[in-house]
């Protein structure tokens, strides 16, 4: 009597949140330690597997790299209400709380000179560029609902913004209200008033 094997049924099951737990470990290490000092083998220990089975799914490091800045810039769409300067402040808000282990720390490694200019490149298409689309979207939306300037220089004020949270980060630990903060000085800066309305 043969049995057959049932396809799929050929090693362990694939344990599909290691893969969550690698691509977290990576872009926390990237930020702390950049692209040059990143170790294969420290992060498959803290993550809880092996370097044999990291390589098995990104065979370079640039790959692995690629795809841990690529999750950590993934996020859903803003959802924009008829208070575009609540949801600014929300906007920078989430940024903070999701970025705190590693996304804005990670900027730094980008500016590594070892850092592959493909990392650079992802990094510029996961993670800024939607970031800067969500806060463009708000302050035009705002726009369009006659609460700033017409001629307001949106990507001027969203600079400032991303520039705001880079200095907060390097400064130390960011304050709670920060977001409000700096909500309501680029609100002003594309002439907003300044308390919410």
């Amino acid at each position: 009597m043969v049995i057959e094997k049932t396809p799929g049924c050929r090693g362990r099951r694939r344990d599909d949140t290691i893969d969550a737990r690698v691509l977290g470990v990576t872009n926390r290490h990237l930020a702390e330690r950049g692209f040059a000092s990143l170790s294969i083998a420290s992060i498959a220990d803290e993550a809880g597997t092996t370097r044999q089975a990291l390589y098995r799914r990104w065979p370079t490091k640039e790959r692995l790299v690629a795809d841990a800045i690529r999750v950590s810039g993934s996020r859903a769409a803003i959802c924009l209400t008829d208070d575009p300067r609540a949801d600014l402040e929300h906007e920078l808000a989430v940024w903070v709380e999701t970025d705190q282990d590693a996304g804005i720390a990670m900027a730094g490694a980008m500016l590594a000179r070892e850092t592959p200019e493909d990392a650079r490149d992802c990094f510029r298409e996961h993670v800024l560029a939607p970031r800067r689309q969500r806060m463009t979207d708000v302050l035009t939306h705002a726009q369009a609902l006659a609460k700033i300037d017409a001629e307001a220089d949106i990507p001027g004020a969203v600079g400032i913004a991303i520039g705001a949270a880079y200095v907060a980060h390097l400064s130390g630990a960011i304050d709670a209200d920060w977001p409000a903060r700096t909500a309501a000085l680029v609100w002003r800066a594309v002439g907003g008033t300044a308390s919410p309305s």
